[in-house]
Formats: C-alpha cells, structure tokens, sequence
C-alpha cells in the first residue's frame, strides 16, 4: 500500500455514471408501472448474476487464503470479481431509471 493512499480520505472504489440529459418516456412509465417490463428484460442477466454470485463468493473466499500466503491478490480472480460486481451494478442502474442502456452480458 502507498503511503499517500493512508494519508488521504479516498476510498479505493470509484463509481460513476453519466447523468442523461435526455431519458426515454417509454421506459420511465415502464419504471412506474412496478418495473415489471424491466424486470422481465433483465431476467436473463438475474439468472446468469446469480450463479456468477456463487462463483464470486467462492473465488473470494480462495483468494483471501492465496493474500493470506502470498500477500498478494491474483489479478484474475480479482478481474473476476469486480467485472461480476460492475455487471451486478450495470443490471440495477437500468432496473431503477439510472440508464435507458440494456447492460451487456459481459464483465467488463
């Protein structure tokens, strides 16, 4: 760890997303109507999410007792769990109105 990154008060995770300055009528009246439509959209992106979520878990859990051994954490595992959390976020940001984007089904 550097030490300007213990000196300051940032935290290591930045997100952000792009503020629309136009958004789809459609979709907002979706989004009213108990996002059920977009719901049924992402159900393909809720059911991959899921097992992606089990896998994630495990590959956290055996990457903490690599940090334990090695002191360091393996670049594709945490490739691995980062790309499924942007995805996780990405699904949740066009499910609220945050984004009239369908997310792609990729962890990047």
């Amino acid at each position: 760890m550097e030490e300007n990154s213990k000196t300051t008060n940032e935290y290591p995770i930045h997100v952000a997303a792009p503020y629309p300055e136009e958004s789809s009528r459609l979709l907002a009246v979706a989004t009213l109507l108990f996002m059920v439509p977009k719901l049924i959209l992402l159900i393909p992106h809720f059911i991959v999410l899921y097992f992606l979520g089990i896998i994630m878990i495990v590959v956290a859990l055996f990457a903490q007792i690599v940090v334990l051994f090695t002191g360091k954490y393996p670049r594709g595992l945490y490739d691995l769990v980062f790309g499924a959390i942007q995805w996780q976020l990405r699904a949740h940001m066009y499910l609220l109105g945050l984004t009239d984007h369908y997310p792609p089904f990729s962890l990047k």
